[in-house]
Protein backbone atom coordinates (compact mmCIF):
# COMPACT_ATOMS: atom_id res chain seq x y z
CA UNK A 1 0.00 0.00 0.00
CA UNK A 2 0.74 3.09 -0.19
CA UNK A 3 4.24 5.35 -1.61
CA UNK A 4 6.56 3.05 -3.45
CA UNK A 5 9.59 2.91 -1.08
CA UNK A 6 12.16 5.15 -2.38
CA UNK A 7 15.36 4.08 -4.98
CA UNK A 8 17.88 6.94 -5.91
CA UNK A 9 19.37 5.93 -9.44
CA UNK A 10 22.53 8.45 -9.99
CA UNK A 11 23.45 8.80 -13.05
CA UNK A 12 26.97 11.00 -14.73
CA UNK A 13 28.55 11.01 -17.99
CA UNK A 14 31.77 10.44 -17.38
CA UNK A 15 34.89 10.73 -20.16
CA UNK A 16 38.02 8.94 -18.32
CA UNK A 17 38.16 4.72 -17.58
CA UNK A 18 35.42 3.07 -16.84
CA UNK A 19 33.23 6.29 -16.35
CA UNK A 20 35.51 8.49 -13.56
CA UNK A 21 36.21 12.03 -14.52
CA UNK A 22 39.51 12.72 -16.40
CA UNK A 23 41.16 15.40 -13.89
CA UNK A 24 43.50 16.67 -17.37
CA UNK A 25 39.69 17.15 -19.20
CA UNK A 26 37.89 18.66 -16.27
CA UNK A 27 37.81 22.35 -15.74
CA UNK A 28 38.69 22.89 -11.46
CA UNK A 29 35.11 24.52 -11.36
CA UNK A 30 33.53 20.83 -12.19
CA UNK A 31 36.09 18.62 -10.50
CA UNK A 32 34.86 20.92 -7.52
CA UNK A 33 31.39 19.86 -8.46
CA UNK A 34 31.72 16.34 -8.66
CA UNK A 35 33.96 15.80 -4.98
CA UNK A 36 30.78 17.37 -3.88
CA UNK A 37 27.94 15.22 -5.53
CA UNK A 38 29.97 12.21 -4.54
CA UNK A 39 30.21 13.85 -0.91
CA UNK A 40 26.36 13.88 -1.08
CA UNK A 41 26.32 10.37 -1.98
CA UNK A 42 28.26 9.17 0.24
CA UNK A 43 25.89 11.25 3.06
CA UNK A 44 22.75 9.84 1.75
CA UNK A 45 24.07 6.55 1.96
CA UNK A 46 24.82 6.64 5.58
CA UNK A 47 21.86 8.19 5.92
CA UNK A 48 20.23 5.53 4.57
CA UNK A 49 22.41 2.48 6.30
CA UNK A 50 21.36 4.37 9.82
CA UNK A 51 17.99 4.47 9.55
CA UNK A 52 18.10 8.51 9.28
CA UNK A 53 15.78 8.23 5.85
CA UNK A 54 12.08 8.26 6.24
CA UNK A 55 10.52 5.00 6.93
CA UNK A 56 7.26 4.01 4.00
CA UNK A 57 3.84 4.98 5.50
CA UNK A 58 2.17 2.42 7.17
CA UNK A 59 -1.58 1.72 6.95
CA UNK A 60 -3.76 0.23 9.39
CA UNK A 61 -6.97 -0.46 9.88
CA UNK A 62 -9.53 -2.51 11.76
CA UNK A 63 -12.87 -3.42 10.20
CA UNK A 64 -15.82 -5.57 11.91
CA UNK A 65 -16.93 -7.63 9.09
CA UNK A 66 -19.90 -8.53 10.45
CA UNK A 67 -19.73 -12.05 8.59
CA UNK A 68 -20.17 -14.36 11.19
CA UNK A 69 -22.77 -17.14 10.60
CA UNK A 70 -25.63 -19.04 12.12
CA UNK A 71 -23.44 -22.45 12.24
CA UNK A 72 -19.78 -24.34 12.19
CA UNK A 73 -18.26 -24.41 7.91
CA UNK A 74 -21.26 -22.18 7.22
CA UNK A 75 -18.17 -19.26 6.51
CA UNK A 76 -16.11 -21.18 4.76
CA UNK A 77 -19.04 -22.86 2.00
CA UNK A 78 -20.20 -19.41 1.51
CA UNK A 79 -16.25 -17.82 0.91
CA UNK A 80 -15.53 -20.71 -1.55
CA UNK A 81 -19.16 -20.64 -3.46
CA UNK A 82 -17.47 -17.19 -4.46
CA UNK A 83 -21.25 -15.67 -4.62
CA UNK A 84 -22.05 -14.10 -1.32
CA UNK A 85 -23.18 -11.02 -1.27
CA UNK A 86 -21.72 -9.48 1.94
CA UNK A 87 -18.57 -11.32 2.17
CA UNK A 88 -17.96 -9.49 -1.68
CA UNK A 89 -18.61 -6.31 -0.10
CA UNK A 90 -15.99 -7.19 2.58
CA UNK A 91 -13.39 -7.92 -0.05
CA UNK A 92 -14.12 -4.94 -2.02
CA UNK A 93 -14.06 -2.51 0.91
CA UNK A 94 -10.74 -4.27 1.86
CA UNK A 95 -9.35 -3.63 -1.19
CA UNK A 96 -10.31 -0.36 -1.66
CA UNK A 97 -8.31 0.80 1.46
CA UNK A 98 -5.61 -1.77 0.61
CA UNK A 99 -4.30 -1.81 4.29
CA UNK A 100 -0.66 -2.92 4.88
CA UNK A 101 -2.12 -4.48 7.97
CA UNK A 102 -5.77 -4.55 9.22
CA UNK A 103 -7.20 -6.08 12.59
CA UNK A 104 -10.87 -8.44 11.44
CA UNK A 105 -13.41 -8.39 14.08
CA UNK A 106 -17.01 -10.57 13.29
CA UNK A 107 -15.40 -13.56 11.29
CA UNK A 108 -15.95 -17.34 12.20
CA UNK A 109 -12.78 -19.18 13.91
CA UNK A 110 -11.80 -22.96 12.94
CA UNK A 111 -9.01 -24.59 14.21
CA UNK A 112 -7.43 -25.18 10.58
CA UNK A 113 -8.05 -20.98 10.11
CA UNK A 114 -9.75 -22.28 6.89
CA UNK A 115 -12.66 -19.69 6.68
CA UNK A 116 -9.72 -17.10 7.08
CA UNK A 117 -7.27 -18.65 4.36
CA UNK A 118 -10.26 -18.09 2.33
CA UNK A 119 -11.16 -14.96 2.78
CA UNK A 120 -7.26 -13.95 2.39
CA UNK A 121 -7.11 -15.98 -1.14
CA UNK A 122 -10.47 -14.00 -2.06
CA UNK A 123 -8.45 -10.80 -1.22
CA UNK A 124 -5.44 -11.75 -3.22
CA UNK A 125 -8.01 -12.69 -6.45
CA UNK A 126 -9.11 -8.90 -5.80
CA UNK A 127 -5.48 -7.68 -5.72
CA UNK A 128 -4.76 -7.21 -2.41
CA UNK A 129 -2.71 -10.08 -0.72
CA UNK A 130 -2.01 -10.44 2.73
CA UNK A 131 0.23 -13.41 3.07
CA UNK A 132 0.69 -13.05 6.55
CA UNK A 133 -2.64 -14.30 8.70
CA UNK A 134 -3.41 -14.88 12.10
CA UNK A 135 -6.14 -16.29 14.53
CA UNK A 136 -5.92 -17.51 18.17
CA UNK A 137 -8.71 -19.65 19.75
CA UNK A 138 -11.41 -17.13 20.77
CA UNK A 139 -13.50 -17.44 24.31
CA UNK A 140 -16.00 -16.70 21.36
CA UNK A 141 -18.84 -19.98 21.69
CA UNK A 142 -16.46 -21.19 24.05
CA UNK A 143 -18.38 -23.37 26.86
CA UNK A 144 -17.76 -23.32 30.21
CA UNK A 145 -19.65 -25.90 31.67
CA UNK A 146 -21.24 -23.56 34.23
CA UNK A 147 -24.38 -21.41 34.65
CA UNK A 148 -22.79 -18.08 33.89
CA UNK A 149 -25.88 -16.14 33.30
CA UNK A 150 -27.72 -17.55 36.36
CA UNK A 151 -31.16 -18.76 33.99
CA UNK A 152 -30.82 -22.20 35.72
CA UNK A 153 -29.94 -24.35 32.67
CA UNK A 154 -26.64 -24.87 30.91
CA UNK A 155 -25.03 -24.87 27.36
CA UNK A 156 -26.95 -21.92 26.51
CA UNK A 157 -24.65 -19.29 24.29
CA UNK A 158 -24.46 -17.20 27.22
CA UNK A 159 -23.05 -19.98 29.15
CA UNK A 160 -19.91 -19.38 27.02
CA UNK A 161 -16.77 -17.42 27.65
CA UNK A 162 -17.98 -15.42 25.15
CA UNK A 163 -21.74 -15.64 23.45
CA UNK A 164 -21.42 -18.18 20.69
CA UNK A 165 -23.63 -20.65 19.53
CA UNK A 166 -20.74 -22.30 18.43
CA UNK A 167 -17.13 -22.48 19.46
CA UNK A 168 -14.96 -19.61 17.46
CA UNK A 169 -18.65 -17.41 16.46
CA UNK A 170 -17.83 -13.97 15.38
CA UNK A 171 -14.15 -13.86 16.60
CA UNK A 172 -10.93 -11.95 15.50
CA UNK A 173 -8.10 -12.21 13.06
CA UNK A 174 -5.41 -10.77 11.64
CA UNK A 175 -4.23 -10.33 8.03
CA UNK A 176 -1.11 -8.41 7.28
CA UNK A 177 1.83 -7.94 4.45
CA UNK A 178 4.52 -8.20 7.01
CA UNK A 179 5.75 -11.21 9.05
CA UNK A 180 3.97 -11.30 12.52
CA UNK A 181 5.67 -12.58 15.62
CA UNK A 182 3.74 -14.73 16.93
CA UNK A 183 6.07 -16.29 19.23
CA UNK A 184 5.90 -12.99 20.72
CA UNK A 185 2.34 -12.81 21.24
CA UNK A 186 0.73 -11.99 24.73
CA UNK A 187 -2.83 -13.50 24.79
CA UNK A 188 -5.33 -12.56 27.58
CA UNK A 189 -7.72 -14.04 26.88
CA UNK A 190 -7.57 -16.46 29.80
CA UNK A 191 -7.59 -13.74 32.63
CA UNK A 192 -10.68 -13.91 35.42
CA UNK A 193 -12.87 -11.53 35.03
CA UNK A 194 -12.79 -10.89 39.07
CA UNK A 195 -8.90 -10.47 38.55
CA UNK A 196 -9.05 -7.44 36.80
CA UNK A 197 -8.41 -4.55 39.38
CA UNK A 198 -11.14 -2.88 39.80
CA UNK A 199 -13.52 -5.12 38.21
CA UNK A 200 -17.06 -4.30 37.82
CA UNK A 201 -18.07 -7.79 38.26
CA UNK A 202 -22.17 -7.87 39.10
CA UNK A 203 -22.85 -8.46 43.42
CA UNK A 204 -26.21 -8.66 44.02
CA UNK A 205 -26.80 -7.83 47.85
CA UNK A 206 -23.34 -8.62 48.41
CA UNK A 207 -22.71 -11.68 46.38
CA UNK A 208 -21.57 -12.50 42.88
CA UNK A 209 -24.13 -12.31 40.22
CA UNK A 210 -24.89 -15.85 38.98
CA UNK A 211 -22.46 -17.43 42.14
CA UNK A 212 -19.64 -18.12 43.20
CA UNK A 213 -18.57 -20.52 40.48
CA UNK A 214 -19.47 -18.32 38.00
CA UNK A 215 -17.52 -15.28 39.65
CA UNK A 216 -14.42 -17.81 39.30
CA UNK A 217 -15.07 -18.95 36.07
CA UNK A 218 -15.87 -15.83 34.20
CA UNK A 219 -13.51 -14.85 31.81
CA UNK A 220 -12.88 -11.22 31.30
CA UNK A 221 -12.37 -11.05 27.50
CA UNK A 222 -15.81 -11.86 25.48
CA UNK A 223 -13.47 -12.88 22.20
CA UNK A 224 -9.83 -12.33 22.97
CA UNK A 225 -7.55 -9.68 23.90
CA UNK A 226 -4.18 -9.75 22.06
CA UNK A 227 -0.65 -8.06 22.60
CA UNK A 228 0.74 -8.68 19.33
CA UNK A 229 4.48 -7.82 17.92
CA UNK A 230 4.36 -7.22 13.61
CA UNK A 231 7.60 -6.65 12.20
CA UNK A 232 8.25 -3.54 9.83
CA UNK A 233 11.24 -3.27 7.97
CA UNK A 234 12.40 -0.80 10.30
CA UNK A 235 11.75 -2.54 13.18
CA UNK A 236 8.95 -4.17 15.53
CA UNK A 237 6.06 -2.57 16.53
CA UNK A 238 3.06 -3.88 18.54
CA UNK A 239 -0.55 -4.28 17.65
CA UNK A 240 -3.45 -3.98 20.54
CA UNK A 241 -6.42 -5.50 19.64
CA UNK A 242 -9.84 -6.72 20.93
CA UNK A 243 -13.32 -7.16 20.76
CA UNK A 244 -16.15 -6.52 23.53
CA UNK A 245 -19.05 -7.58 24.12
CA UNK A 246 -21.77 -4.99 23.10
CA UNK A 247 -23.25 -3.52 26.44
CA UNK A 248 -26.26 -4.60 26.09
CA UNK A 249 -29.15 -7.30 25.82
CA UNK A 250 -28.58 -8.77 29.56
CA UNK A 251 -30.86 -8.12 32.93
CA UNK A 252 -30.94 -4.93 35.78
CA UNK A 253 -27.44 -6.64 37.01
CA UNK A 254 -25.90 -5.08 33.70
CA UNK A 255 -23.88 -7.92 33.18
CA UNK A 256 -22.86 -6.99 29.34
CA UNK A 257 -22.36 -3.64 30.35
CA UNK A 258 -19.97 -4.09 33.13
CA UNK A 259 -17.97 -6.57 31.09
CA UNK A 260 -18.07 -4.08 28.00
CA UNK A 261 -16.50 -1.22 30.12
CA UNK A 262 -14.06 -3.64 31.90
CA UNK A 263 -12.91 -5.09 28.74
CA UNK A 264 -12.22 -1.59 27.53
CA UNK A 265 -10.40 -0.80 30.86
CA UNK A 266 -8.08 -3.74 30.40
CA UNK A 267 -5.54 -2.02 27.80
CA UNK A 268 -5.56 1.12 30.68
CA UNK A 269 -3.91 -1.78 33.40
CA UNK A 270 -1.71 -2.82 30.83
CA UNK A 271 -0.61 0.00 29.59
CA UNK A 272 0.52 1.21 33.05
CA UNK A 273 2.40 -2.60 33.40
CA UNK A 274 -0.43 -3.92 35.89
CA UNK A 275 -1.16 -6.43 33.77
CA UNK A 276 1.64 -7.95 31.12
CA UNK A 277 4.74 -6.28 29.68
CA UNK A 278 3.40 -2.99 28.00
CA UNK A 279 5.18 -2.37 24.32
CA UNK A 280 8.48 -1.29 24.49
CA UNK A 281 8.40 0.36 21.00
CA UNK A 282 5.61 2.04 19.27
CA UNK A 283 1.91 0.49 18.94
CA UNK A 284 -1.71 0.85 17.73
CA UNK A 285 -4.15 0.31 20.08
CA UNK A 286 -7.35 -0.62 18.16
CA UNK A 287 -10.58 -2.55 17.13
CA UNK A 288 -14.20 -2.38 18.11
CA UNK A 289 -14.84 -1.58 21.54
CA UNK A 290 -18.80 -1.63 21.44
CA UNK A 291 -18.61 1.82 23.35
CA UNK A 292 -19.07 5.46 22.62
CA UNK A 293 -17.60 7.66 24.97
CA UNK A 294 -21.23 9.73 25.31
CA UNK A 295 -23.40 7.75 22.97
CA UNK A 296 -25.69 4.56 24.29
CA UNK A 297 -26.31 2.53 26.81
CA UNK A 298 -22.33 1.82 27.62
CA UNK A 299 -20.54 2.81 30.42
CA UNK A 300 -18.75 5.32 28.36
CA UNK A 301 -15.73 6.77 31.22
CA UNK A 302 -13.42 3.28 30.29
CA UNK A 303 -13.17 4.58 26.56
CA UNK A 304 -12.84 8.28 27.40
CA UNK A 305 -9.84 7.33 29.88
CA UNK A 306 -8.07 5.87 26.71
CA UNK A 307 -8.56 8.23 24.37
CA UNK A 308 -7.49 10.89 26.67
CA UNK A 309 -4.74 8.59 27.55
CA UNK A 310 -0.94 10.31 27.82
CA UNK A 311 0.51 7.59 25.25
CA UNK A 312 -2.37 7.81 23.02
CA UNK A 313 -3.44 9.90 20.20
CA UNK A 314 -7.00 9.75 18.62
CA UNK A 315 -6.82 9.85 14.59
CA UNK A 316 -10.44 10.52 13.97
CA UNK A 317 -12.02 12.28 17.40
CA UNK A 318 -15.32 12.17 17.28
CA UNK A 319 -16.49 10.65 14.29
CA UNK A 320 -19.15 8.04 13.88
CA UNK A 321 -17.79 4.26 13.05
CA UNK A 322 -21.34 2.56 12.71
CA UNK A 323 -25.20 3.11 11.86
CA UNK A 324 -27.30 0.85 13.90
CA UNK A 325 -30.99 1.13 13.31
CA UNK A 326 -31.74 1.54 17.07
CA UNK A 327 -29.31 3.26 18.01
CA UNK A 328 -28.48 5.61 14.81
CA UNK A 329 -24.49 6.25 14.32
CA UNK A 330 -22.14 5.74 17.19
CA UNK A 331 -18.28 5.57 17.36
CA UNK A 332 -17.45 2.38 18.57
CA UNK A 333 -14.53 1.15 16.44
CA UNK A 334 -11.14 2.78 17.04
CA UNK A 335 -7.18 3.11 15.87
CA UNK A 336 -4.94 4.95 18.40
CA UNK A 337 -1.99 5.01 17.61
CA UNK A 338 0.94 5.70 20.43
CA UNK A 339 2.56 9.07 20.18
CA UNK A 340 5.84 7.61 18.42
CA UNK A 341 4.00 7.80 15.39
CA UNK A 342 3.19 10.93 13.14
CA UNK A 343 -0.53 10.65 11.88
CA UNK A 344 0.02 11.38 8.03
CA UNK A 345 -3.77 10.68 7.25
CA UNK A 346 -6.98 9.05 8.43
CA UNK A 347 -10.50 8.24 7.32
CA UNK A 348 -13.48 5.67 6.73
CA UNK A 349 -15.19 3.56 4.15
CA UNK A 350 -18.66 2.38 4.49
CA UNK A 351 -19.38 -0.47 2.86
CA UNK A 352 -21.23 -0.97 -0.34
CA UNK A 353 -23.88 -3.95 -1.64
CA UNK A 354 -26.64 -6.05 0.04
CA UNK A 355 -25.89 -7.00 3.34
CA UNK A 356 -22.87 -5.07 3.88
CA UNK A 357 -21.57 -4.46 7.23
CA UNK A 358 -23.19 -1.96 9.26
CA UNK A 359 -19.64 -1.03 10.38
CA UNK A 360 -16.95 1.30 8.32
CA UNK A 361 -13.76 0.30 7.54
CA UNK A 362 -11.41 2.70 9.44
CA UNK A 363 -7.67 3.10 8.28
CA UNK A 364 -4.42 5.50 10.00
CA UNK A 365 -1.76 6.20 7.80
CA UNK A 366 1.10 6.44 10.10
CA UNK A 367 4.86 6.97 9.87
CA UNK A 368 7.84 7.26 12.48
Amino acid sequence: MGIPSGQYDYAGHRHGARGRDDPRQTPPRLRRSAYAGRLIRLLLAFFLLTGFAQAEPLRIATFNTELSRKGPGILLRDILRGDDPSIASVVQTIAAADPDIIALQGIDYDLERSALNALADALTAAGAPYPHRFAAPPNAGRQSDVDLNGDGKLGGPRDAQGYGRFFGQGAMALLSRHPILTEDLQDFSTLIWRDLPGSLYPMIDGKPFAGAEAHATQRLSSNSHWALPVQLPDGPITLLTYHATPPVFDGPEDRNGRRNHDETAFWSHHLAGVIGTPPQDAFILLGDANLDPTRGEGRGDAIARLLAHPTLQDPLPGQSTVDWSQTGPMRVDYILPSRDWQVLDAGLIWPEGEDASRHALVWVDLTR
